[in-house]
């Protein structure tokens, strides 16, 4: 880390939030990836009758109590609902009031409630049970996820919607990042959530970049990615403000780069050039070195194209070390959850930095040993670290249209200590 920056340049991460898969909170996330086991299964909402796959991690049902906690609750469409529980995980944590204009909320997002508009449809055309309804309509909106997030919550900052596909969240997280630091705001709400809905589970399934089984990232018969849904939430705070109220951090938010391949619609530079042009931005943004990073939570999506080219990035960045370099994936666990991937699993990254532990990639064994990666995989692994030094770790989303982001997270205390 770069120490010369003051402690108002700093951005550190008080509170977290999720729903995935494994359920409706950030623990139940991490239960779930720490077992090496997988939430992808064939119990779905939608019908799948008539596509080449049947499986995706779906959300189990929303708990009880939180449709008495937010007025209009009714209204909200599930990416909506994942965004504000998201949210409220993380503000509880944080023990913080966001209320105001000093804070901001940057969120991201691949299909919004684009769900709620194909229930509209399918009702007026006879095809489910039920009267179409109109707010159906409104609800696919990209701000949708993070306009209800603000409203809930009372954030009268600025408000930014990104959708850049899959490097929509990690992109957001960005931003605010950047906003922090120039003053902007004081605080931020920074995530992204996105539901499973026919659009994407058709169009993935068109594209044939799709498993029938649970994905395998990194393996050698890696077939393809699952989909999944759900939402994260980061709380940032500038490290003086954070401090000065009392605050725990959980990790520190170090640096963010972006960049684009320019490439194809749906495939990776197969050398992965943007990809390394996205670590290595961050790292500087961060004033860090590639030796310097103690592991890489993977974009890993499990599809050939995707995974032969992020593991060239990351020989490109890391050089040798990157056969060293413990190397993770959330999608094995939860599937890709598109627009909001990198706010999950920017959550998750701050979780193995708070535990020093990174957890397993599912889907079987080793590597393909043509990528020379060094998988994490069976169970989870330690990161060993002495006194004085921060652990440091890079998260990567990738996205149709060539779109790459990168995040450097450390661990908290800043000097290593525990």
């Amino acid at each position: 880390m770069n120490d010369s920056r003051r402690p108002g340049d700093r951005v550190v991460i008080t509170g977290l939030g999720a729903v995935s898969g494994w359920g409706w909170d950030a623990a139940a996330l991490w239960r779930g990836l720490s077992s090496g086991m997988t939430a992808v299964g064939t119990e779905l909402r939608f019908s799948t009758e008539g596509q080449r796959t049947h499986v995706a991690a779906e959300a189990p049902e929303e708990p009880a109590g939180l449709a008495d906690a937010f007025a209009g609750w009714s209204r909200l469409s599930r990416a909506d609902r994942f965004a504000v529980s998201a949210a409220r995980e993380a503000l509880a944590q944080a023990d913080l009031e966001v209320s105001g204009a000093d804070t901001g909320l940057f969120f991201g997002t691949s299909t919004a409630g684009i769900a709620e508009g194909e229930e509209y449809f399918l009702r007026l055309l006879g095809r489910s049970p039920g009267s179409p309804r109109l707010q159906f309509l409104a609800s696919h909106e990209m701000n949708g996820p993070g306009d209800a997030v603000a409203r809930c919550f009372e954030v009268a900052g600025p408000v930014r919607s990104v959708s850049s596909a899959c490097a929509a969240a990690a992109l957001a997280v960005g931003d605010a990042l950047h906003a922090l630091r120039a003053g902007e705001v004081r605080r931020a709400l920074a995530g992204g959530s996105d539901s499973l809905c026919l659009l994407t589970y058709s169009g993935f399934n068109s594209l044939r970049a799709v498993d029938e089984a649970p994905c395998r990232p990194f393996r050698a018969d890696r077939e393809g990615l699952n989909l999944g849904e759900g939402a994260g939430v980061l709380v940032l705070e500038r490290l003086d403000d954070a401090l000065g109220r009392g605050a725990r951090p959980l990790a520190e938010l170090l640096g963010a780069g972006a960049s684009c391949d320019a490439h194809h619609m749906t495939a990776p530079h197969p050398e992965g050039e943007g990809a390394a042009q996205a670590m290595l931005a961050a790292l500087a943004d961060a004033g860090l070195a590639p030796d310097q990073v103690d592991f890489v939570n993977a974009h890993g999506t499990g599809t050939p194209l995707n995974d032969s080219a992020e593991a060239k990035a990351l020989h490109t960045v890391f050089g040798d070390r990157a056969r060293a370099l413990p190397l993770t994936s959330t999608k094995g666990s939860v599937g890709h959850l598109l627009g909001s991937s990198g706010a999950i699993e920017a959550v998750v990254t701050a979780l193995c930095l708070e535990t020093a532990e990174v957890h397993p990639t599912p889907g079987g064994g080793e590597a393909d040993p043509a990528l020379g990666v060094d998988l994490v995989h069976g169970s989870a692994r330690r990161l060993a670290h002495g006194a004085g030094r921060q652990l440091v770790a890079v998260s990567t989303s990738f996205a149709f249209g060539g779109s790459n982001a990168a995040l450097v997270l450390g661990s908290w205390p800043g000097d290593g200590s525990s």
